[in-house]
């Protein structure tokens, strides 16, 4: 969205679909490059030594304040296996909503497990350590795109679940899932989800350099899109971008359960997938520690706080919207603007059902009327005028991408995993 344009929506229009440039300018990163490649490999008993974003997030200083108690977060997936040695009693009941045989705790793919430990999970047995170790998980299994094909499943599954979402106790959605077409009770199901005063994080997907469609529910206006970037701080490659992108966090060379079988540990790309449920976990940490903002105020932080480089504060990238989560920075510091509690800062219209003590106010001065792309997106991280500790995800370092590019509208409905 350029200068002149108003900004009383969230940036959702695909961009003409053109040849896509994509180059590194700089890159000075902090942390030492892990695992290259993405075909899966087996990870022994300390695969907490590969989430290579916990270290430089400052995550066990954050958590000698706060680890996200009191909050539950609904995860939208494939299912959550709570039987699982790091989500023994971090998951609550949920909702089934695909129909088919099974329960929310029967994950048919090993994804929502993952997610789910990713935000919550408590370490336990060697398995991964969420961001969040003190939050919840409400699990609302859905159907992908196979699952759908081997069996008669609810057509609306995924409405339903977000419907169920915001009628239940988590203060925070995640989904790591999509589709490439709108649908109106999904539509319906996000607004009433907003008034209701939850937090939506959705992935923006992974495929971008294979058409780089809009995805859904992340390309609506009132859900948070989230990108994913690499152990450098750069963008992921895979990571779709376009006006539906808000926020970036972690999500390359990350493990996951391989299976629905749950007998060993992948290496791979995670991508917006990950970055979703990492995003979702920083927002549990922000909102653990502020309990009586409302979603707005902790969305406002998010942005805030994100490491941006030397980019104007208010400027967007099509890549990494506000730039990348430093949850460290507000929990830390103290540092972060919540601003409105009223007021969103996706679509600057007034919202109600926010859940906060704080009076009404005037919308956050960090969040400008007026907006600005960044094409050329100087990725974020380093340190910022309120950030003499270097409390940002990449210390010491600025990574620059050169980026060009857009999308298209989608014309079937695939979902998909993101």
């Amino acid at each position: 969205m350029t200068a002149g344009m108003s900004q009383t929506r969230k940036r959702r229009m695909p961009l003409a679909l053109r040849r896509r440039l994509f180059g590194t300018m700089a890159v000075a990163a902090a942390w030492s490059v892990g695992f290259v490649g993405v075909a899966p490999v087996a990870v022994a008993a300390d695969v907490q030594s590969k989430q290579w974003y916990l270290d430089p997030m400052h995550a066990e200083e954050m958590w000698k304040t706060t680890t996200g108690e009191g909050i539950k977060i609904a995860v939208i997936d494939t299912g959550v296996n709570s039987a699982t040695p790091s989500l023994k009693g971090q998951v609550l009941k949920g909702l089934d909503a695909t129909g088919a045989e099974g329960d929310e705790t029967d994950d048919y793919d090993g994804h929502g497990t993952t997610m789910a430990e990713l935000i919550a999970g408590t370490g336990q047995g060697g398995g991964l350590k969420g961001l969040a170790p003190g939050a919840k998980i409400i699990p609302m299994r859905v159907a992908d795109t196979q699952f759908q094909n081997k069996n008669s499943v609810n057509a609306y599954d995924i409405a339903d679940s977000i419907r169920a979402a915001a009628d239940s106790d988590a203060q925070i959605i995640s989904m790591s899932f999509g589709g490439e077409f709108k649908m109106y009770r999904e539509i319906e199901a996000v607004k009433y989800a907003q008034s209701k005063g939850k937090l939506f994080f959705a992935a923006v997907g992974n495929d971008a350099e294979k058409g780089n469609k809009a995805i859904y529910p992340a390309a609506y206006p009132e859900v948070v899109g989230v990108g994913a970037t690499d152990q450098q701080g750069k963008v992921s490659d895979t990571s779709q971008h376009g006006e539906f992108v808000d926020i970036a966090a972690p999500g390359d060379d990350l493990p996951r359960w391989c299976d629905e079988n749950f007998e060993r540990y992948c290496q791979g790309n995670g991508g917006t997938s990950a970055a979703t449920a990492i995003t979702s976990a920083a927002a549990a940490l922000i909102w653990s520690a502020h309990p009586d903002w409302t979603a707005n105020q902790v969305l406002n932080v998010l942005f805030d706080t994100a490491g941006r480089g030397d980019w104007e504060k208010g400027t967007l990238s099509n890549y990494l919207g506000h730039g990348i989560i430093r949850p460290a920075v507000n929990i830390l510091k103290g540092t972060g603007n919540p601003g409105a509690p009223d007021i969103s800062p996706l679509t600057k219209e007034k919202t109600s059902g926010s859940a906060g003590s704080a009076a009404p106010s005037a919308p956050a001065s960090s969040q400008p009327d007026k907006k600005k792309k960044a094409d050329d997106a100087a990725l974020a991280g380093s340190k910022t005028e309120n950030d003499d500790s270097q409390l940002g995800l990449i210390l010491g370092g600025v990574a620059v991408v050169l980026v060009l590019g857009g999308g298209a509208f989608a014309l079937v409905r695939k979902r998909r995993t993101a």
